[in-house]
C-alpha cells in the first residue's frame, strides 16, 4: 500500500537532507563545513595538461641480464664447471662450456633437477635456453617479457605519482595504457614545461670515484659533467646509489651561500659511504645522476654519518626539482613522451557553459511536458527530479569524483530515464483507476505493477554502465560512472520520495475525482 511510517519517512527526509547538503557545499561555503571534498573538474572542463609517456625498456632488460650473469658464474663456480665468455649483446646472454657442456647442459634444462636453484628462474619461468656445440644462448622467454615489462610498468606509475604529487597537482588522473604507456592528466596545469622536466630524467644517482688509472679492476669510463665544462674518467664501481637514500632537501650553505641539496643515506649506505670516503682521502668523488656528473668534490675527510651535500651551479628552483627527484626514487626505465596536449581554462569553461545550457535546456522542456501532460503529479514528479539531481552530485561529492564532459552527458541522460520512470507510472495508473474506484489502491496498483519494467529497463543499463567502467577509459568512465550513480538514485527518488510525496497527497485528496 502507499502508506509510510514515521521511520520510513523520517529516514527518506534524513538521506535526502544529508546527500543535498553535500551537493551545495560544491556551491555555497558554509561557515560550519566539517566535509571538504568536492567534486573534481577533469581535463576538458578544468583545462590542464594531457602526456601520454612510453617506457624504454631496453636497459632494464639488459640491467637483468647483466644481473644473471652474475648469478651464473657464481652458481658454476660453486659447482666447479668450466664456463667462460660470457657475452651479453641482441638481448641474449652467450657463453660456452666445452670441457663441462653436458654437465651444463643437464643443469640448465632439466626440468627435474633438485640441484639447480636457479632452474625456476630462467628456464621454467623467465628465461629459455638453446645449446649446441659447447655454446649456449639464453634469453628471456615471453613470460620472463610480460613479468619485466609489468613491473617496470607498475614501478613507473608509482615514481610518476611522487613526482606529480610532490609538485602539488590536484587530482592528477595516472592511468596504466596498454603494457608500456602510462597516461598523465593534470588539470589545471596550463605550462607542463616542468612536470615534462621532471618526467623526462629517469634520476639514477650513483657516487663513484675519479679515477687516473687504467687498470681499474671494476673498469672505467668516460663521463661528461652537466654543464659541458670537463670529461672524466670514472669507475664502474658504484659506492651507493639512489636505493640507499632516505632523504633529500635544499638549504643554502652558511660559507658560501651557494643554494645545495643534502641528502641522507640509509645504514648500509652509510656505512658504504663512510668506509669508501675513510679509504679515499685526497681522491675525487663522482656525484653521477643519469649519467652526468653534477659535482665531483674532493674528500678532505671521512663522511660517516650518513649525510651529505651536492653542490653546483643551482638556481632555487633546480635545486628543488633535484632534490624531489631523488627523493622520489629513481624510474626502472626512461619514459618518453609521446603525445602532448594543452586544454586552455578558456576552453574548459566553454566547455562547462555548455553543458550546463544543455542541461538547462533539456531540464525545462522535461518539466513544461510533465506539468502540462500530469499537472499536479507533474509538479510531484519535477521536485523529485529536482531531488534527484541533488543527490546524485552528493553521492559524486563524497567520492570526489571527477566530473567531465562525458560525466554531464551522463547526468542528462539520467535526467531522461528519472521522467521516463514516472511516465511509465502514470500511464500504468491511468490504466488502473479505469478498473478500480479507490483512487488509493489504484494508485498503489500503478506503482507496484509498473516496478518490473522499469527495473528491467534500469538494470540493463546499469549492467551496460559496469561494462563501460570497467572495459572503457577515461571519458567513457566518467560517463558511465555518473549514469551508473544515477540510475540508483533514480530508482530511490521515485520509490521512495516521489511515492511518500504522492500518498501523502492521495490521502488529503482521496474523494476527490479525476485525480490524474
Amino acid at each position: 500500500m502507499l502508506y509510510f511510517s514515521k521511520l520510513r519517512i523520517i529516514s527518506v527526509i534524513f538521506f535526502t537532507l544529508i546527500f543535498s547538503y553535500f551537493a551545495f557545499s560544491n556551491f555555497i561555503k558554509f561557515d560550519d563545513n566539517f566535509f571538504k571534498q568536492k567534486i573534481n573538474l577533469g581535463l576538458d572542463l578544468k583545462g590542464g595538461s594531457y602526456l601520454l609517456l612510453e617506457i624504454d625498456n631496453t636497459p632494464v632488460i639488459e640491467q637483468k641480464l647483466q644481473n644473471k650473469v652474475y648469478e651464473l658464474k657464481k652458481f658454476f663456480n660453486e659447482k666447479a664447471l668450466v664456463v667462460s665468455n660470457f657475452i651479453v649483446e641482441d638481448q641474449n646472454i652467450k657463453f660456452n662450456s666445452y670441457e663441462d657442456f653436458e654437465k651444463v647442459n643437464d643443469i640448465l634444462n632439466d626440468k627435474e633437477s633438485l640441484i639447480n636453484p636457479y632452474y625456476q628462474n630462467f628456464k621454467e619461468h623467465e628465461f629459455v635456453v638453446k645449446s649446441e656445440n659447447g655454446k649456449f644462448i639464453l634469453n628471456l622467454s615471453k613470460y620472463g617479457f610480460v613479468l619485466l615489462k609489468q613491473n617496470s610498468l607498475d614501478n613507473a606509475i608509482e615514481i610518476v605519482r611522487r613526482r606529480v604529487d610532490e609538485i602539488g597537482t590536484n587530482e592528477p588522473n595516472i592511468l596504466k595504457r596498454g603494457s608500456d604507456r602510462i597516461l598523465v592528466e593534470l588539470p589545471g596545469l596550463d605550462d607542463p614545461g616542468r612536470i615534462k622536466s621532471l618526467l623526462g630524467k629517469t634520476a639514477n644517482l650513483t657516487f663513484q670515484f675519479i679515477t687516473d688509472s687504467k687498470e681499474e679492476s671494476f673498469g672505467t669510463e668516460k663521463l661528461s659533467f652537466e654543464d659541458g665544462s670537463e670529461i672524466a674518467v670514472v669507475s664502474k664501481r658504484i659506492i651507493v646509489n639512489g636505493d640507499n637514500l632516505v632523504d633529500a632537501g635544499v638549504r643554502v650553505d652558511d660559507t658560501t651561500s651557494e643554494t645545495v641539496v643534502t641528502f641522507s643515506l640509509d645504514r648500509v649506505g652509510s656505512k658504504k659511504f663512510g668506509k669508501a670516503t675513510s679509504t679515499g682521502i685526497g681522491k675525487r668523488l663522482a656525484i653521477v645522476l643519469d649519467s652526468k656528473i653534477l659535482s665531483a668534490p674532493v674528500i678532505r675527510e671521512a663522511i660517516v654519518g650518513g649525510a651529505g651535500q651536492i653542490s653546483g651551479d643551482f638556481t632555487f628552483q633546480t635545486a628543488t626539482d633535484l632534490a624531489l627527484l631523488l627523493r622520489s626514487g629513481a624510474l626502472p626505465a626512461p619514459l618518453n613522451i609521446i603525445e602532448e596536449r594543452t586544454v586552455g581554462p578558456d576552453l574548459g569553461k566553454d566547455s562547462i557553459e555548455a553543458g550546463i545550457i544543455s542541461l538547462i535546456i533539456g531540464f525545462s522542456l522535461v518539466v513544461t511536458f510533465m506539468l502540462y501532460k500530469y499537472r499536479v503529479f507533474g509538479i510531484i514528479a519535477n521536485i523529485t527530479l529536482i531531488i534527484n539531481l541533488f543527490l546524485l552530485i552528493g553521492i559524486l561529492t563524497i567520492f570526489e569524483a571527477t566530473l567531465t564532459l562525458p560525466g554531464i552527458a551522463g547526468i542528462i541522460l539520467t535526467v531522461g530515464m528519472a521522467v521516463d520512470a514516472n511516465v511509465l507510472i502514470f500511464e500504468r495508473i491511468k490504466e488502473e483507476i479505469k478498473k478500480e474506484k479507490n483512487s488509493i489502491i489504484a494508485f498503489d496498483n500503478g506503482y507496484t505493477k509498473s516496478r518490473t519494467t522499469i527495473l528491467d529497463a534500469n538494470i540493463t543499463t546499469l549492467i551496460a554502465a559496469v561494462i563501460l567502467f570497467f572495459m572503457g577509459s577515461g571519458p567513457i568512465k566518467g560517463f558511465s560512472v555518473t549514469l551508473g550513480i544515477g540510475i540508483i538514485t533514480t530508482l530511490f527518488s521515485v520509490y521512495f520520495i516521489a511515492r511518500m510525496i504522492t500518498s501523502i497527497y492521495l490521502i488529503k485528496n482521496k474523494n476527490k475525482e479525476n485525480i490524474i
